[in-house]
């Protein structure tokens, strides 16, 4: 009981490791929501962001990709619904608009 006063108080620091960092790059490259990511490594969001920033956003980019990539299958046939649903999900989540360009 002794050796518990010595601690500072609150939770100790995360430490990020190569397992995680491959983690949080797989599941972000799926589209699971930061939400759900922190929970798995048992962080904050604030925690997520601020040690796996560059995995996130190297996620973040594959499924843009990948959805660009199915659009412009798409592009040439015609299933609507599933044309519409990529659009909608590349501006709700990565700020398109029919009007702009994409945002860099």
């Amino acid at each position: 009981m002794m050796e518990n006063l010595n601690r500072p108080p609150g939770r100790p620091p995360h430490i990020p490791n190569i397992t995680g960092r491959h983690l949080v790059q797989v599941l972000a490259s799926e589209g699971v929501p930061q939400a759900e990511i922190s929970r798995v490594l048992d962080i904050s969001e604030k925690t997520l962001r601020r040690a796996y920033r560059r995995q996130l956003d190297i996620g973040a980019a594959k499924v843009e990709a990948k959805l660009v990539g199915h659009l412009l299958r798409l592009a040439a046939g015609t299933d609507d619904v599933a044309l519409r649903a990529i659009v909608f999900l590349l501006r709700s989540r990565f700020g398109w608009s029919r009007y702009a360009p994409p945002p860099r």
